[in-house]
């Protein structure tokens, strides 16, 4: 089949069974740019000079279900304890005023059953995901306070650990989950929110996949085996997702993806360092700094196919109940070729359908699985109803 005749049947398909992506950095984009202010940055117009993401690529990519990332970093010297909380609820409330000033093409989404009213009604269900329970200062009042406001996933980690769980990017400390962890993915469980394992150790993930009595997700991370990054899912937690029934969605950041880029990546963060930035910043200096390094050291390119190869070999080991898609688009300096922002889906589904993927295959890749996995820990929280809120504290567990 031609390139093009892959495309509109990628087209077609997403028609059906748009993207469900479980991860956009929007929020923090728009917060460090223009401090929310939606007036200097509106979507409804193009933002290709600015974000990854606006309504119209949005809509160009076949994206019906987003989770919207409210996220804070976890630098210690950035945002921590009350005021790591504080900051988050600004990402939430964001979110919030986000779906409101774009109602015709935004609805909030709280469950499985407003994701499919979303889809039916032509607009993008809109969900919310925590990313690093730094977010919730140890408090599981906090943790159930943002899944009253929405926020329906929380990754255990961000880049460092925190008191009670242990970050892929930081020296361990709690051998995966303290006690008090362990309460965290219970009562998570008890709410209906989702588990999120991306960024955390592999021992992490396979303490939270001992503890939790829900399925799990990755919301952004891809297969280890394919290219050894440590923010990627090693081969034996992939192989228990299906006892588990969760979801792993690959991710399209280069660093993580493209063993090439890995070197160059770390050359990369050092020079960011030297020039006074933190390897992650992505304010227009930050940025700047790493655009002149590009320029001198050519970055090894990632393309769509480069993600094709993660989701294959996902597939193979944890089969194709158990992947999906998380670009993290506007939290990463770079993109891969064919995939440079939220409109690039078509292409990436164009390639897999090239592969041999069935139209079946790519439903449950886009849409399928991620409303089958939010559905579960809807049903799982049911049937956790009868249970009382925890009041247990870090001191009392862990001290």
């Amino acid at each position: 089949m031609a390139d093009a005749e892959l495309l509109a049947e990628a087209l077609d398909l997403l028609a059906e069974y748009p993207i469900v992506d479980g991860h956009n950095d929007l929020p923090w984009a728009l917060r460090e740019q223009v401090r929310y202010d939606l007036n200097r940055r509106d979507i409804a117009e193009d933002q290709r000079d600015h974000l990854h993401t606006d309504l119209a690529r949005l809509r160009a990519g076949g994206v019906g279900a987003q989770f919207w990332s409210v996220y804070v970093p976890s630098t210690v010297s950035r945002l921590a304890g009350q005021d790591a909380v504080t900051a988050t609820l600004e990402q939430v409330d964001f979110v919030h005023a986000l779906v409101a000033r774009y109602p015709e093409q935004l609805r909030l989404a709280l469950t499985a059953d407003d994701m499919e009213a979303a889809r039916a009604e032509g607009r993008i269900a809109s969900l919310m995901g925590a990313e690093g329970g730094h977010s919730i200062s140890n408090s599981l009042a906090a943790l159930r306070a943002l899944f009253t406001l929405g926020v329906r996933y929380m990754t255990l980690t961000h880049n460092d650990n925190n008191d009670w769980a242990d970050s892929a990017t930081d020296e361990p400390k709690a051998g995966g989950l303290t006690r008090f962890g362990e309460e965290v993915v219970r009562e998570m469980n008890r709410l209906g929110m989702l588990v999120d394992l991306s960024h955390v150790s592999p021992d992490t993930m396979r303490a939270a996949l001992r503890v939790t009595s829900a399925p799990v997700i990755f919301s952004h991370s891809s297969s280890r085996a394919v290219c050894d990054h440590v923010r990627n899912v090693p081969d034996d937690v992939l192989a228990g997702l299906p006892a588990n029934g969760g979801v792993a969605m690959a991710t399209f950041v280069p660093k993580f993806i493209l063993t090439e880029a890995v070197a160059w990546t770390e050359r990369a963060d050092e020079n960011m360092v030297a020039h006074g930035f933190h390897p992650l910043d992505l304010s227009a200096a930050g940025l700047a700094v790493q655009s002149a390094f590009e320029a001198a050291n050519p970055r090894p390119v990632a393309t769509e196919a480069t993600v094709a190869d993660h989701l294959d070999h996902m597939r193979e080991v944890a089969g194709i109940d158990h992947v999906g898609l998380g670009g993290d688009y506007d939290g990463t300096a770079f993109t891969p070729q064919g995939l440079e922002d939220v409109a690039g889906y078509p292409n990436l589904v164009a390639e897999l359908l090239r592969r041999g993927w069935s139209r079946d295959d790519v439903a449950k890749l886009t849409w399928r699985n991620a409303l089958r996995v939010l559905r579960d820990a809807e049903s799982v929280a049911r049937g956790m109803s009868e249970a009382p809120p925890s009041i247990a504290t870090i001191d009392q567990l862990d001290g």
